[in-house]
Parts: structure tokens; sequence; C-alpha cells
């Protein structure tokens, strides 16, 4: 891949920040390959001609599969292809709903969603990041998708945005190791941080609300403006929708639980600006667990 002139006089740092904003977050091997070459080597049509050589010169062969240089990965990137080409059918949200709906207990549907077949997001990622906290906490958190840091760890929320909402629940008297939850919209991370689908939306959708239901917390907080928007449906921003009331309503649930919507953590981290109002969001929650 070639780079600009201005790419070329990057520092170090500022480089590799610029890989990890365009999705290279990991690296796979200590030298480049050309996987277009290598394709295009193995695609080559091979001649009949009655007067062409047996075979081609040493130099002038099409590398072997062995020959061929193979990434050096985690053992989720190296089960991709299989996964791919397994011809497993797409998921659907009807399947998806019989899955969650069977969920008896938080294993069962950690279960449920590890049996999910044809989620390309399971191929990509490196692991399901499920949930963390006790049953029955005062509040659910409930972000949008896994980052880079959740997803090599198995956790929700533990990278830089991560701490930053534990220093936000702490202060107004809340720890996911005493009485709150924390999990996602989605469990696997889209490649490269990008937003989910709305395909990929409705696929969890059933799964999260069965998680609601069975982690059965006093008030639930969507965490980001994609997360109110498909806990809630809502179709405004989230500069709108925090700090307000709403009620989430679902079969499973005997009475309707309250819901804030919050600025995501990562936000804050980039507008700090606004951590006033978040913090003002966060007396409102305050308010309604007391």
């Amino acid at each position: 891949m070639g780079f600009s002139p201005e790419q070329n006089a990057m520092p170090p740092e500022a480089l590799l920040e610029w890989y990890v904003e365009m999705g290279a977050d990991e690296a796979i091997g200590d030298a480049e390959t050309n996987w277009f070459a290598a394709s295009e080597a193995a695609l080559a049509p091979v001649s009949r001609a009655e007067n062409a050589p047996a075979s081609a010169p040493p130099a002038a062969q099409a590398p072997s599969a062995a020959q061929v240089q193979r990434p050096v990965s985690a053992a989720p990137a190296q089960a991709r292809p299989r996964a791919l080409a397994s011809g497993a059918e797409p998921a659907t949200d009807k399947a998806a709903s019989a899955l969650a709906g069977a969920a008896q207990s938080l294993e069962e549907l950690r279960g449920a969603l590890e049996s999910l077949e044809g989620f390309p997001l399971k191929v990509t990622a490196t692991n399901l990041v499920f949930g963390e906290g006790v049953e029955t906490p005062d509040v659910m958190f409930i972000g949008e998708a896994p980052g880079a840091d959740e997803d090599r760890q198995g956790r929700p929320f533990v990278g830089a945005s991560g701490r930053l909402l534990d220093r936000m629940m702490a202060s107004i008297g809340l720890d996911r190791a005493e009485n709150a939850y924390i999990t996602n919209i989605l469990p696997w991370r889209p490649p490269g941080n990008r937003e989910p689908t709305a395909a990929e939306i409705a696929i969890c959708q059933p799964f999260i609300r069965r998680h609601i239901a069975l982690v059965r917390p006093r008030i639930i907080v969507p965490v980001g403006g994609t997360a109110a928007k498909a806990l809630l449906d809502q179709r405004q921003g989230i500069m709108r929708l925090r700090g307000r009331r709403f009620e989430f309503a679902d079969p499973d649930i005997e009475l309707a639980l309250p819901a804030v919507p919050l600025f995501h953590p990562a936000f804050l981290l980039r507008s700090a600006g606004q951590k006033a109002l978040a913090w003002r969001d966060l007396l409102t929650i305050k308010q309604i667990i007391q």
C-alpha cells in the first residue's frame, strides 16, 4: 500500500493512530504479503497449447500454497475462512427471537448467543462480550457495541471510555461489582469500530431485551445515541434524548422500567465541555434510584 507524502512524513505514533482509525488495529505478521498478486497467480489460466513448455522456469512459477506466506493471527482470524465457507444461512430476526426467548438464565442466554449461526460479526470479532455486574442491580448501563479493548478482553467497557464510565458511576454510588450491570446492544465488535447497521441491531434486539428481563434492573441507562434509539424506538439524536425520562416496556417485564439516556463516555472524552450536562443526567438517575 502506498502512502502520500504527508503520511510518509508522519511520526511513528501518529501513523499508528492513523492505522487504528482505519480499522487496522491488530498486527498479523512481521512482513507484508501481496495477497492480490497471490490471488492473480492462483487464478491465472494454464495454457493447453501443444508447443507450450511442460513447466515454467522456477523463477516464473506461481508460488504453491505452502510457499505463500500465511498471516500469523489469533484463532478467531484463522477460523474465519472456514466460518465464511461453512454455508450457514444468514441469521434472521425469527431465529434470534427463538434462541433468546428460550433462555431462562444469563448462562443460557450467553449460550444462545454463542449458538447463533450466520451472523458475520461473530466471524470478524475475537471474543463475545456478554455483560458484567450483578443481577437485580440498581442500574443497567447498555452501550452500543464493544471496542477494540473490549473485544480483546471479552469484557464490556474496559478501555479509556470504560474507565471514565466507572468514575461516572462511582460519583452517584454505583459500582459494577456491587449494584450495577453493564452490557451492549451488540455483543460482538463491528470491524474498525464502525457504527452497527440496522440489520445487525435488529438481529441483536431479542437478545438485549431478554438480557434486560433476566437481569431485572430498577432502571436502564442507554449509553449513547445508537443504544438510546434502538431501545426506546426514538429517532432523535442523543443531544435531544439525554437526561429525559422514558419508559422501557417489554412483554417479559411485568412493569415498564424507567430509562434515562446518557452521553457515551467516548463522546465525553472528545467533548469535555459536555461533562456538565452528563453530571446533571447522572443526578437525574440517582434521583430515580432513591
